[in-house]
């Protein structure tokens, strides 16, 4: 398995301009249980099964498989999920030597919008954009299995 290292934003100003890419994805889980989960994706025209373990003591990494399965079988596997679904587009967006992915989520979590990015290490140096605001890595309320229960339109800052 492959180990996942990503930081996570809040976003706090416009990133669109910088945008090199869009896609809509549709996610849903079949397991959320707290240190793994399986989800079910579909990112435009693609479908994928992930499964992830438990976060690291500082929340900036975790094993990560993620394979290609065919759409119609990631539709299907949509109905096995647990109640609630995860609907986002995902903004491509180049600074430096790394690429952000910006979430914008719809739904019962309208108005959040969240940039990750992924590293080579924990320590890795990286540019930190204008629009850049609070980090939140290793906050359980913003990973995606978590705002699926507990949406964003529910947080109480």
């Amino acid at each position: 398995m492959a180990t996942e290292i990503e930081r996570k934003f809040l976003v706090e100003g416009d990133f669109r301009s910088e945008a090199i890419g869009k896609t809509r994805i549709v996610q849903g889980y079949i397991c959320s249980d707290k240190g793994r989960t399986v989800r079910v994706r579909i990112r435009g025209d693609k479908g994928y099964l992930t499964v992830k373990g438990a976060a690291s003591a500082t929340g900036l990494s975790r094993y990560e498989f993620e394979r290609e399965v065919p759409l119609e079988d990631a539709e299907q596997m949509l109905r096995l999920c647990e109640p609630g679904a995860i609907d986002k587009e995902r903004y491509l967006v180049p600074c430096g030597q790394h690429t952000w992915e910006v979430d914008v989520f719809h739904g019962p979590n309208e108005g959040l919008i969240v940039a990750e990015i992924e590293l080579s290490a924990e320590d890795e140096p990286f540019e930190h954009p204008a629009w850049l605001g609070k980090e939140v890595s290793g906050d359980r309320r913003y990973y995606n299995s978590m705002l699926m229960r507990n949406p964003y339109s529910t947080f109480k800052e």
